[in-house]
């Protein structure tokens, strides 16, 4: 009798033990399930200049134009590439485009409006995430820069004036456009800042030039620029 009576202890003793062992490892696994699953945080790059203004974008393009001193870019369009020499007489406007470049705003951006024999005009479009890029960078205005002697010659990239009242012909620094007009469109002279040149590409401004628009000279058919980048 007592060996059947230890005999039951023993097996309800090893039962317990086994349960409680297979509930252990239950629980580790699913320690390690969740740690598994959980997302990992990503830290936020920290932000490496200011909100530009009104205020702050002269002094900051002064100091940013001395630290960067590249002078060439090239557009990736959907009808090819135009690479492009900026001046350096136009040293704030050069900075900007450079500064634009690097933070990677143009791309995605569209040619929004195209004449035919006159120019083509670029950096904006109707998407709510460049809206986004240009709140993120700032809201500022560049000075008019048209003393330098050049002339809007076929092939020169210039800066259209901001919309609002702009009796100073301030400059819109996120958009830029190209003549495309044999002999150039000197009329412009005086009242746009020209801060480079095309050096390769003026065949794709040329299709650019020739696609459909609508009664707003905005393309039927969306061209967007799908990359901006330095060349040496």
């Amino acid at each position: 009798m007592r060996f059947i009576l230890f005999l039951c202890l023993s097996c309800l003793f090893l039962n317990c033990e086994d349960k409680q062992s297979k509930q252990k490892n239950k629980t580790q696994e699913l320690k390690t399930e969740t740690a598994a699953d959980k997302p990992k945080l990503v830290e936020p790059k920290k932000r490496t200049y200011p909100k530009l203004t009104d205020k702050n974008a002269m002094e900051f393009f002064l100091k940013y134009g001395e630290e960067n001193k590249e002078n060439k870019v090239r557009i990736t369009t959907d009808f090819g590439d135009i690479e492009i020499l900026l001046f350096e007489e136009t040293k704030y406007h050069r900075a900007n485009f450079i500064f634009l470049t690097k933070q990677k705003y143009f791309n995605g951006t569209q040619f929004y409006r195209v004449i035919n024999n006159f120019m083509v005009q670029a950096g904006s479009s109707d998407d709510i995430e460049v809206g986004r890029k240009r709140a993120n960078i700032g809201r500022y205005l560049l000075p008019a820069d048209t003393k330098r002697g050049f002339k809007h010659d076929r092939g020169v990239i210039s800066m259209p004036s901001s919309e609002i009242d702009n009796p100073h012909k301030l400059a819109s620094p996120f958009e830029f456009f190209i003549v495309q007009q044999h002999g150039g469109s000197h009329f412009l002279d005086g009242d746009f800042s020209i801060f480079g040149r095309v050096t390769k590409g003026m065949d794709v401004i040329d299709k650019i030039a020739a696609v459909e628009t609508d009664d707003a000279d905005w393309p039927l058919k969306n061209i967007y620029i799908r990359n901006v980048e330095i060349i040496q």
